[in-house]
């Protein structure tokens, strides 16, 4: 047992058996974070690891990052650390895990715990800072261990079982919770691409008919390969056919082409009679600019 729990060792702890055996003690702190060792007690152990992540968490002050506050759930199984305006449980440090808890005698602020970790087995030390609380977490931790010691010998070794099988069954549950809120959120994501494909696909077999475009005017764009059935209907009605233009030269009651004087040539006609129809067409071109 380490220096800080064998400190109170002869004395009356804090809190009653009660409080840590049926419920826990909060404490609320700032979490510096937590680094691994390479062994699982020592006073310099746990001073390298204050002083590595100290000095990250001056870098991420500088970059204008804040310590994160959290929750401290102390009891006979163990320390549980929760982010503190949620609650969402960070980190569940099973009691019969941590080896060694300290707090630091340079900086009364600081306290630290070594937990052999469940999933790595490698031995991490988390460190906090508590401005008024750090002695009197350390010795709470240290009275959870004292009253775990004695329900161990109360119970013969079956209590310890049956806790580490409860801490199991806990993490397997929070596994699943876990899992389940990734599959809720897979769920919601399959869902709205489901909505989005039935909003921007039509029906089987239905094609949408498309408006034909217009111009400034609101005016159908002429297009002569155009059909006539092709056209919008107004009022339910079908415009009028248009007439075809013939090609062919309309003649009169003789068969003969209607006469054109103007568009003679100019060897058809005698000279008097041709400087008198070019007098007549200049006069008519001269009328028809007039009007």
């Amino acid at each position: 047992m380490n220096r800080a729990f064998s400190r109170k060792k002869d004395k009356t702890w804090m809190h009653t058996p009660e409080a840590l055996s049926k419920h826990y003690i909060p404490y609320n702190a700032k979490f510096l974070g937590s680094t691994e060792v390479e062994q699982p007690k020592g006073t310099e152990v746990v001073r390298d690891a204050v002083r590595k992540l100290k000095f990250a968490r001056h870098i991420k002050k500088s970059e204008g990052q804040k310590i994160p506050k959290v929750e401290l759930q102390i009891s006979i199984y163990g320390v549980k650390i929760l982010e503190l305006k949620t609650k969402e449980v960070q980190h569940n440090c099973q009691l019969h895990r941590i080896s060694f808890c300290a707090d630091d005698k340079t900086d009364k602020r600081i306290f630290t715990f070594i937990c052999k970790d469940s999933e790595s087995n490698k031995h991490l030390c988390y460190v906090f800072d508590s401005e008024k609380c750090a002695e009197e977490i350390t010795l709470t931790i240290g009275q959870a261990f004292d009253l775990a010691y004695r329900k161990f010998l109360e119970s013969g070794g079956k209590d310890v079982e049956t806790r580490k099988q409860i801490a199991g069954l806990q993490k397997r549950i929070q596994d699943l919770e876990t899992e389940n809120m990734e599959l809720k959120n897979k769920v919601q994501d399959l869902e709205s691409q489901l909505r989005i494909t039935q909003v921007s696909t039509s029906p089987a077999g239905s094609v949408t008919p498309k408006s034909p475009s217009t111009d400034i005017f609101d005016m159908i764009p002429f297009s002569p390969i155009s059909h006539p059935a092709s056209m919008p209907t107004r009022n339910g009605t079908q415009p009028p056919p248009i007439p075809s233009r013939s090609t062919e030269i309309k003649r009169d009651l003789f068969g003969a082409e209607p006469f054109d004087p103007f568009n003679c040539g100019a060897g058809d006609f005698p000279p008097d009679i041709q400087s008198k129809l070019d007098e007549m067409q200049r006069q008519r071109w001269r009328g028809s600019k007039w009007d």
